[in-house]
């Protein structure tokens, strides 16, 4: 498969990483909570009232997510989202792209996405210390705050690999973990269409759709993504969105 430019070493190390990890569950055995009861907890409280425009409560919503960028992708993509009005929320590497693309990092901000974190460096969190760990999600958080004025309070675990010890620092971090619902598995293939079949067979209500912005075949395969599940009776919302009246709670799991 072709690689583009700008992930040259990073998209390598993603797809054979992401290659190992099929389940959509991200790693096994994680106990994970589902939006809904998150929303149903958050009833209860008192922001108990509608979020923005989207009540997700009563309406059929999903949340669009993009791992690993920015990318030379990612501008397409930020257009195509703005036409089509949908919001989504990015979990941004540092290393080689938050550091090369932060004009992009304050676009999505700037346009009411939600910017969240990948790490530094893609390494998987349970194979390091936990001083290694605060690094890797630490930098990216210091480098989005920096660059659009919020601190991350969601992060993703490459390949979804996540442990006990991921979970207390992430709670000591202020940071809830995001797994997902749906993948395209877009880092096997360059075919937009097989990218967007993939994703209309897994999706449902309260679905997570990952993808991966700096592959080749998954920006052109976004429009008709939307598109299609416009038609479905969709609202698409970001991760945030998709929890309200409920909020993430650092160091839990969600997908």
């Amino acid at each position: 498969m072709k690689k583009t430019g700008t992930s040259f070493r990073a998209a390598g190390t993603l797809a054979a990483a992401a290659a190992l990890t099929i389940a959509l569950s991200g790693c096994a055995g994680t106990a994970t909570t589902a939006p809904s009861a998150v929303r149903a907890e958050g009833a209860a409280g008192p922001q108990a009232a509608r979020f923005g425009t989207v009540d997700c409560r009563e309406t059929k919503c999903i949340a669009l997510t993009f791992d690993a960028g920015p990318s030379e992708h990612s501008a397409r993509l930020l257009d195509i989202l703005k036409e089509k009005q949908v919001p989504a929320t990015f979990f941004l590497l540092g290393k080689r792209h938050i550091e090369k693309y932060p004009e992009l990092v304050r676009r999505m901000a700037r346009e009411g996405h939600e910017v969240a974190s990948h790490t530094w460096d893609h390494k998987i969190l349970t194979g390091l210390r936990p001083q290694e760990i605060r690094e890797e999600l630490e930098r990216p958080n210091e480098e989005i705050e920096r660059l659009t004025g919020r601190r991350p309070t969601l992060m993703r675990p490459p390949q979804g690999r996540t442990d006990a010890t991921v979970h207390d620092i992430c709670r000591e971090l202020g940071l809830a973990e995001v797994l997902w619902s749906v993948t395209a598995k877009d880092y096997q293939t360059t075919d937009s269409d097989l990218i967007t079949r993939r994703v209309l067979a897994g999706a449902d209500r309260d679905g997570i759709i990952l993808l991966h912005d700096l592959y080749d075949g998954t920006v052109p395969a976004v429009p008709g993504i939307i598109d299609a599940l416009k038609e479905r009776g969709y609202v698409f919302v970001t991760v945030p969105q998709l929890l309200a009246p409920g909020t993430a709670e650092p160091g839990e799991v969600y997908r």
